[in-house]
């Protein structure tokens, strides 16, 4: 359980940063072209980061679920 727990607030603070780098660009915050990739970039890979958390998460929910799934297959 303490693994979820670290795992939700490295969600948080990743998630907050995006935030913060969004509100930013779009607040005219940006000065130049360099400044505005570069921050494009680091959203970017927040985004993929996010994405890459929730996908692993789901396999281990997956993984760890018992259901009445019932393989019926091709009989020939």
């Amino acid at each position: 359980m303490e693994d979820l727990v670290i795992i939700d607030k490295l969600k948080r603070s990743i998630s907050n940063a995006q935030l913060q780098i969004q509100e930013t660009m779009m607040g005219g915050g940006v000065d130049n072209m360099e400044k505005y990739k570069y921050m494009l970039g680091q959203a970017h890979a927040y985004s993929i980061i996010l994405q890459e958390i929730s996908n692993l998460l789901n396999y281990k929910e997956q993984k760890n679920e018992q259901g009445n799934v019932i393989d019926i297959g091709d009989k020939k």
